[in-house]
This record gives C-alpha cells, sequence and structure tokens, in this order.
C-alpha cells in the first residue's frame, strides 16, 4: 500500500474506532454504578487494548503512548458518559455506533500492519485484532462473556472488513478507495447481523 496515503484516511478510522470501543467500555462500568475513575480504567483497556496487541505483534511503536489523543479520546469519552443520563444510552444505538468502529478500526488495523511489512493475511489478521481485541479485554474483566463466544456475526464483520481492504489493496485500488469500500463493506454486514439477527451455524458436535 503506498504509505503516503495512509495519512489521508487513517486518523479519521482510527478515531472513530477509538471513541466507540471507549464509550462501550465506560458503559460496561456505568452500567454497574461505578466510579468515574473505573469508567476512564474501562474506556482506556477497551479502546486501545486492541491497537496495543496489534502494535506489540507487527514491532511498531504502541500508539497511544507516544499520541496523547488517543488517551485523550478515551477519557473524554468516559466523562461525557460518566456526566449524562443513563437513559440516552439505552437500546440498541450503541450496538450501531459499535458497527461503526468494527468496520474501521478493522482497515485501520490491517492498513498499518500493510505499512509495516506484515504479509497480506496477518495483515488481515492484524485488522481484526485491532477491531476485536479490546472488546474482549473489557468483557473478561467486566466478567461478562465475550462476544467472540456468541454466534452473531461480529469478527466475521471485521474479517470482511479487513480482508476486503487487503484484496483490494493486492489489486492495485487506491487506498483511500479500498478503506472505504472495505468499511462499509464491513458496516453492511454488522448492521444486518443486528437488524435481522444473523449469526453462523453453531459446533454441534458428532451425530
Amino acid at each position: 500500500m503506498p504509505p503516503e496515503l495512509l495519512p489521508v484516511f487513517a486518523p479519521w478510522f482510527d478515531l472513530a474506532g477509538l471513541a466507540v470501543f471507549a464509550a462501550s467500555g465506560a458503559l460496561a462500568a456505568a452500567r454497574r454504578a461505578q466510579t468515574m475513575v473505573t469508567l476512564a480504567f474501562f474506556a482506556i483497556i477497551t479502546g486501545v487494548g486492541g491497537g496495543t496487541v496489534r502494535d506489540l505483534l507487527i514491532g511498531a511503536p504502541v500508539f497511544w503512548v507516544h499520541d496523547s489523543r488517543a488517551a485523550g479520546v478515551c477519557l473524554t469519552v468516559a466523562l461525557v458518559i460518566w456526566m449524562t443520563p443513563e437513559r440516552w444510552w439505552r437500546g440498541a444505538a450503541l450496538d450501531w455506533f459499535d458497527a461503526i468502529g468494527l468496520a474501521a478500526y478493522a482497515v485501520y488495523g490491517a492498513a498499518k500492519a500493510l505499512r509495516y511489512g506484515v504479509p497480506p493475511l496477518p495483515a488481515a489478521l492484524m485488522g481484526v485484532v485491532t477491531a476485536c481485541v479490546g472488546g474482549v479485554i473489557r468483557d473478561v474483566v467486566a466478567g461478562e462473556p465475550s462476544i467472540i463466544m456468541r454466534p452473531e456475526l461480529y469478527v466475521t464483520a471485521a474479517a470482511l472488513a479487513a480482508a476486503l481492504f487487503v484484496g483490494l489493496t493486492l489489486l492495485g485500488a487506491p487506498a483511500a478507495v479500498a478503506a472505504t469500500l472495505a468499511a462499509l463493506a464491513g458496516f453492511a454486514l454488522r448492521a444486518a447481523a443486528i437488524r435481522f439477527r444473523l449469526a453462523l451455524p453453531a459446533y454441534r458436535g458428532r451425530r
């Protein structure tokens, strides 16, 4: 992928994913009537968790350690949730925001991995790691069943976005076009899963 094109869309995809996942982390604490400190902690570990694992695996500097905007976004989101009434965050609204963040972060993670010379298949997997690991950490710390242990199309949507971005890039598509199409495809699949309760078939063992 031409590295000069990455900065065109990367900051927006990165910040979108950070904000949405930080919100889901803060809400996990808010729904248990926790303190502002706990909300901030959950926002940070959820927002930066996937990107941290990705950067460690691809040998990149851990992004939020070198860029204060990441922690700033997470803390701001936690503060907003802390100061707003619970009724604002009920219903499926957060699921739709999460779908946006999932697709954006999957594309961003794959793009960064390619930029650091990771081969195509592992780069796509790094997109999935970026999009999903923060939520896994949130669920483990909160003592909830992890999203990856449910059959609904969640990780699959991240995989579609990341794989499509890598595939389009290999075919020579401009990075901005590849990123936009891949993110839209990932979001569309996740949105369909939310709207129509789509799920993968579960393992039933031998019969």
